[in-house]
């Protein structure tokens, strides 16, 4: 369980900092509605209803890339889901900006600016250099407490994670909360039947790194995707190479080959990898072959084939806790969803404990009309899931945790 202190916590009437993660996929310069902003609401709602005066902190992209640009159009979607006003202040610790928080009112709700348009926020470092930033100098001592329910960002040493806890009262959002609990679930919990994980996505180098830090606490994992490939690979098959244009798999293939090796000599029973594989045919359609009947790569593989699902249900349906990081195939394209939607389906029909974790996976419950309802926890982080599935610490996390400490003992 968590150690830090959380929202029911919180004393009455306060005036109260909170860190979210609104980042969105942004077409036409317009921020695009997710699944963060849903759950975010929960945490804003409640602190509003109860009469707090909330002051809300989020980034978008970074500088220099496409995403990167203001939160004025965040403000209105998190407006229409929290159920009230979500003012906007075009500033984040300037003048402009203390002006719009002192004028708050009991119950209202302001979003700043951008916080990755300050110079303070992105640099990695401690705690103690973040909360000597101008940033959260300015900031601090506009409020009575600060709350973080940012947990998909909480892998980060940014000004607005962990220099603010060091200098105000400092709690966790129900987001923060549920998502912690539910993605250290692995490491602390004891299931009585098996693990399984399932593992896929295009980035190699995390889910092997995750294989290798849990292989005592999972009984099988279910491979597809890049990941996927790459082991297909160094079990002998030509496959798990790029073709064309492709980017893909060589470089991850060279900076992960002796892990792979390693993980398939010792864990090789603990390990499936797809019988047959898809891919785009001369027509257009999705086609599929079995891994046995591949000469030679010619093609992206684009999701595991029919063979593989059916392999792979078993397994799902007999465990008593699955794991999700990574879809097995590019299911934003209905074609080659099979893979990925067919193993989710096993697991929300399975009565098994149940985490989906990553922002793109946990889409294509939404997309492919699943309930979300029919698994333990979706999870709306990626590098924090990550972090916690290897145990590694969450910088954000331990902020608040030392927070807590601070506060128990004064």
């Amino acid at each position: 369980m968590p150690t830090f202190d959380t929202i029911d916590d919180l004393p009455a009437d306060k005036r109260v900092l909170v860190r979210l993660d609104l980042n969105s996929p942004i077409e036409d310069g317009t921020p695009q509605d997710n699944r963060r902003f849903e759950r975010h609401a929960e945490t804003v709602r409640e602190l509003a209803d109860a009469g707090h005066r909330v002051v809300l902190m989020a980034h978008q992209g970074r500088p220099g890339r496409d995403d990167f640009t203001s939160l004025a159009g965040h403000a209105e979607i998190l407006a229409d889901h929290v159920g009230r006003d979500v003012a906007f202040v075009a500033d984040t610790y300037g003048d402009e900006a203390l002006a719009a928080i002192d004028a708050l009112g009991a119950g209202e709700v302001l979003l700043l600016e951008n916080a990755r348009m300050c110079e303070d926020e992105l640099p990695e470092a401690s705690p103690e250099e973040k909360a000597e930033t101008a940033f959260v100098e300015a900031l601090a001592p506009r409020f009575d407490a600060y709350v973080n329910d940012a947990y998909s960002a909480a892998h980060r040493k940014h000004a607005s994670l962990v220099g603010f806890p060091l200098v105000l009262p400092a709690y966790a959002g129900r987001v923060m909360e549920t998502e912690y609990e539910a993605n250290t679930t692995i490491a602390t919990r004891q299931f009585d039947g098996p693990v399984t994980m399932v593992v896929g996505g295009t980035k190699a180098t995390d889910v092997i790194g995750v294989m290798d830090a849990l292989d005592d606490r999972v009984d099988r994992f279910l491979l597809g995707g890049v990941a996927g490939e790459l082991f297909l690979r160094a079990a002998g098959h030509p496959v798990g190479h790029d073709v064309g244009e492709m980017d893909l798999f060589d470089e991850q293939w060279e900076r992960n080959r002796e892990l792979i090796e390693s993980v398939l000599d010792e864990r090789g029973d603990a390990i499936r990898l797809a019988s047959d594989l898809a891919y785009e045919g001369e027509d257009g359609e999705r086609a599929e072959v079995a891994v046995d009947d591949i000469a030679e790569k010619e093609t992206g593989y684009l999701d595991v084939g029919a063979a593989t699902v059916d392999d792979y249900e078993p397994p799902i349906r007999e465990s008593d806790a699955v794991f999700v990081k990574g879809a097995l195939g590019v299911f934003e394209d209905e074609r080659f969803a099979d893979g990925t939607v067919g193993v989710l389906e096993a697991i929300a029909e399975t009565d098994c404990f149940s985490v989906v974790g990553g922002g793109d996976t946990s889409r294509a419950i939404e997309m492919y009309g699943m309930d979300e309802g029919d698994f333990s926890h979706v999870s709306i982080a990626g590098g924090a899931y990550i972090r916690a599935l290897t145990g590694e610490p969450l910088p954000a996390v331990e902020a608040l945790e030392a927070a807590a400490e601070r506060r128990a003992e004064n």
